[in-house]
């Protein structure tokens, strides 16, 4: 065990956001994406939902400020008569980190292929429907 960091990111989790450069970007996936049809380097974390992921990411990894929009999230459908709650979630936990972050929203399948070039996806437990993030790793300054 190490101090501060948190008990929700496991050594193979450390271990990818400290390999990951600027500019990366990593996908904390719900429980129905298909994390290993669009990525290689998959981090199981199925018991822990988005938020707590999220959350533990967001004390160690910076957002890239460079970028206009560090945080992407997955459209919804049109015809699909859903509001993503999960969202509100993110942005208090976005906003709490005390990084700043603008959100772009991508359409379904441009979002699958966008998490096909991300550096690694994590495989949530989340059982929230368009739960999906991407989020652009930035420079410690």
């Amino acid at each position: 065990m190490l101090k501060k960091i948190p008990k929700t990111i496991s050594p193979q989790l450390l271990k990818i956001l400290m390999e990951m450069g600027h500019g990366d970007e990593i996908v904390i996936a719900d429980g129905n994406f298909p994390c290993h049809t669009v990525s290689q380097n998959v981090v199981r974390a199925d018991g822990l939902t988005g938020t707590e992921i999220l959350k533990a990411i967001m004390e160690l990894m910076p957002l890239d400020s460079y970028s206009e929009q560090q945080v992407f999230l997955m459209e919804v459908v049109p015809g699909d008569n859903y509001k993503p709650e999960i969202w509100n979630d993110y942005k208090e936990i976005l906003q709490s980190s005390g990084e700043p972050f603008s959100i772009g929203y991508i359409e379904r399948f441009a979002f699958y292929e966008r998490a096909k070039k991300s550096y690694a996806v994590i495989a949530t437990g989340e059982e929230a429907l368009y739960a999906n993030i991407i989020l652009k790793k930035g420079v410690v300054k």
